[in-house]
C-alpha cells in the first residue's frame, strides 16, 4: 500500500497528515465501501480471509483522517491479545498510534483498576490469571468424589467460565446447565446431572475461597466493570467522553455480559461498527452467541450492512470444499452468501485414511518432512532471509491428539512450535536481543535502511528461534511502512506488554479452536474420523469447527483419519 502518512506543518509544530485516497488503494469495492462508511452504525459480515482486519483498521483510518473522531476516543475490541497486537501495529503503520484496540477483558480491566480507588475503594485485588490452583483446592473443600488432575480442572474452569459469562450463579447452576444441554464427564462416572451437581458445589468453593483470598478472575473483571459502570454515574460518563467511537471484531463471538459490557460503553450512541461470521461461530459452548451479529440490523434498522465474499487467503479449491462443509449442514444461510476466491487454482484438499494413528502419524509427518526439505523453510533454522519461508500447521480437536505428532516431529529433529501460554518475552535470551534493539535504536540509520540494521544487530545470536521471529517481523513491518528501527522496538514492546509473541518458525501444533485467526500455507487437518470430530452434541457448532479448520489454509489442505471417517467428509 502507498504510504497513507506525510507529514505537514502546523503552527510550526509537525503533525501527521493522513492521505484519504491512500488508504484506500488496493481495497476491492466491498472493502471500499465499509471503510468509507465511517458513521454507525455499521455491520459487516465478512467472510474467512475476506481482509476483515485490514478493513476495519483502515476504516478507523479513514474516519480519523477525515476528521469524523480523534484517534484517543476510538475503541476497537476483539477477543485474543494476538488479534488486538495485530489491530494496533497496522493501525501505527497507517498513522494512527494512539488509537485504543483491546480485548473485552483487557479494556475492562484497564478501567476497572484506574476507577477502583475512586468508585469501589482500598486497593485493587489480586488477579487470578490461572484457574486450576484455586479449583483444585474448592474440590477439596466441596468434599467431592474427584481428584484434582488436569483434564478435570480444566473442565470445571470452562463450566465456571461458562455460567459467569451469562451470570449464572453457583445456586443456580445445574438447572440452567440442564436446560442449555450441558453435559460433562467427570472420573467418578456419576450421571450427568449427579456430574453437575458436583461441580456446582466446586463452583460454590470456588468462588468462597476467591473472596477469603480477595482474589478475582477474568470473569469478574468484566461482571465488576458492568456493576461499576451501572452504579456509579460519574465512572459511567467519564469512560463515555473518552471512547465515543467503537469497533467490534469477531462480533459472533461476543458473549452476553460482553454485550451487556459494550452496551453500557456505548449508552445511547451508535457510532459502532460490529463485524463477524456466523459460519465461524465456534465458541457457544463458552457463553458466545452469534444472535448479537445476526439480529444487529433489528436492533439498529438504520444500520449498514456489507457483505465481504471475496477470499484472499485460500485457493478456489479450499473455499469450494469449506462452502460445501456448510451446505451439508444447511449452515450457509446464516451469513446469507458463500465464500468466491480471487486466487489462481490449486490442488483439491486430499483425504487420506489409515487403519491406526500410529500409521496416521508416520504419514502425516513424512508429508511434512518432504514439504521441509523441498523449501528448505526451518529443518536446521537455515533460512535466515526468510525467502523460502513455509508455513506448516497440524491442526487437531484436541491436545491430546497432537502429542504424537509432537513426539514424532521432534525425533526428526523437525522444528515445532505449540501455540500456548508459554512466556515468550519472559526468555532471557529474547530478553538480551530486545536490550541490543534497544541501544541501536537510538542511532541513526544511514539511508534509512533500518532492516539491515536490526540484521546486523542480531547476527551475533546465531539461527535462534527468536531471531527468525524478530526478522519476520521486522521483514513485515517494513513492508507496511514503518520508518525506524524505534518503530520495530514499540511494536515489541507493545507485543510483550501484550504477551503476543511474533511467529515462531517450525511446525505449528495447535487445536482447532486455538487456530481460529490465524493461517498457514499447509494445513494438516489430522484426526478427521468418528467419534473426534464431531465430538459433542452440538453438530452444526462441530461443523463450523471443521470449517474454520479448512479455512486457515492457504495452498493446501491435507485431511487424515485413522478407524472410521468423520461424515463431514462425505461431502469432499
Amino acid at each position: 500500500m502507498p504510504n497513507a502518512i506525510s507529514q505537514v506543518e502546523k503552527f510550526g509544530v509537525r503533525e501527521v497528515a493522513l492521505d484519504l485516497e491512500a488508504i484506500l488503494e488496493g481495497l476491492d469495492p466491498d472493502q471500499q465501501e465499509v471503510v468509507k462508511s465511517i458513521r454507525g452504525p455499521v455491520c459487516v459480515i465478512a467472510g474467512a480471509g475476506t481482509g476483515k482486519t485490514r478493513v476495519v483498521t483502515h476504516r478507523i483510518a479513514y474516519a480519523v483522517g477525515s476528521g469524523i473522531t480523534d484517534a484517543s476516543h476510538t475503541l476497537a475490541l476483539t477477543f485474543t491479545a494476538r488479534a488486538a497486537g495485530e489491530m494496533r501495529a497496522r493501525l501505527r503503520a497507517l498513522g494512527i498510534p494512539n488509537a485504543s484496540a483491546r480485548t473485552f477483558h483487557s479494556a475492562a480491566l484497564k478501567q476497572l483498576m484506574y476507577f477502583w480507588p475512586y468508585s469501589l475503594g482500598g486497593s485493587f485485588p489480586s488477579l487470578l490469571t490461572m484457574k486450576s490452583g484455586f479449583i483444585g483446592e474448592a474440590i477439596g473443600r466441596a468434599d467431592v468424589p474427584l481428584a484434582p488432575q488436569a483434564a478435570v480442572l480444566r473442565d470445571i474452569a470452562g463450566e465456571i467460565e461458562w455460567a459467569k459469562s451469562l451470570e449464572i450463579p453457583p445456586d443456580e447452576y445445574v438447572e440452567s446447565a440442564l436446560g442449555a444441554a450441558r453435559t460433562i464427564r467427570l472420573p467418578n462416572n456419576k450421571a450427568n446431572k449427579a456430574a453437575l451437581e458436583d461441580v456446582s458445589k466446586v463452583y460454590q468453593a470456588y468462588e468462597t475461597l476467591k473472596r477469603q483470598e480477595r482474589t478475582i478472575d477474568f470473569e469478574d473483571v468484566l461482571l465488576l466493570t458492568v456493576g461499576m459502570l451501572e452504579e456509579d454515574r460519574d465512572v459511567r460518563d467519564r469512560i463515555r467522553d473518552q471512547f465515543r467511537y467503537f469497533t467490534v471484531d469477531e462480533y459472533q463471538d461476543v458473549s452476553p455480559l460482553q454485550q451487556r459490557l459494550l452496551n453500557l460503553w456505548l449508552g445511547n450512541r451508535d457510532d459502532l461498527c460490529v463485524v463477524g461470521d456466523a459460519a465461524q461461530t465456534i465458541y457457544s459452548f463458552a457463553g458466545a452467541s452469534s444472535s448479537y451479529l445476526l439480529t444487529f440490523p433489528k436492533r439498529f434498522p438504520e444500520a449498514k450492512v456489507i457483505r465481504l465474499t471475496r477470499g484472499y487467503r485460500s485457493t478456489p479449491e479450499i473455499i469450494t470444499s469449506a462452502n460445501a462443509v456448510l451446505r451439508q449442514g444447511n449452515l450457509h444461510n446464516e451469513s446469507g452468501f458463500e465464500l468466491s476466491s480471487v486466487n489462481e487454482h490449486g490442488v483439491a484438499p486430499a483425504t487420506h485414511g489409515y487403519e491406526n494413528s500410529d500409521s496416521e502419524v508416520a504419514s502425516v509427518v513424512d508429508r511434512i518432512e518432504a514439504l521441509v526439505a523441498a523449501s528448505k523453510s526451518f529443518g536446521d533454522l537455515n533460512d535466515v532471509d526468510l525467502s523460502g519461508h513455509l508455513e506448516i500447521a497440524i491442526l487437531a480437536r484436541t491436545n491430546a491428539q497432537l502429542t504424537p505428532f509432537e513426539q514424532e516431529l521432534r525425533r526428526r529433529k523437525i522444528a515445532t512450535q505449540i501455540k500456548s501460554s508459554e512466556r515468550f518475552f519472559e526468555r532471557v535470551d529474547v530478553r538480551d536481543a530486545m536490550r541490543v534493539i534497544r541501544s541501536a535504536s537510538v542511532l541513526p540509520t544511514e539511508g534509512g535502511d533500518w532492516y539491515s540494521d536490526l540484521s546486523s544487530v542480531l547476527r551475533p545470536f546465531g539461527e535462534a528461534d527468536y531471531v527468525h521471529a524478530f526478522l519476520r517481523l521486522g521483514r513485515e513491518l517494513r513492508n507496511n511502512g514503518a520508518a525506524s528501527l524505534r518503530t520495530f522496538l514499540r511494536e515489541l514492546e507493545d507485543r510483550a506488554e501484550q504477551n503476543n509473541p511474533p511467529t515462531l518458525p517450525g511446525v505449528m501444533l495447535a487445536t482447532l479452536h486455538s487456530a481460529k485467526g490465524l493461517e498457514w500455507d499447509h494445513v494438516f487437518l489430522v484426526g478427521v474420523s468418528e467419534g473426534f470430530l464431531p465430538m459433542g452434541s452440538d453438530i452444526n457448532e462441530e461443523r463450523r469447527l471443521f470449517y474454520v479448520g479448512l479455512t486457515r489454509a492457504k495452498s493446501q489442505v491435507h485431511l487424515s483419519y485413522s478407524g472410521t471417517p468423520s461424515p463431514f467428509l462425505q461431502v469432499l
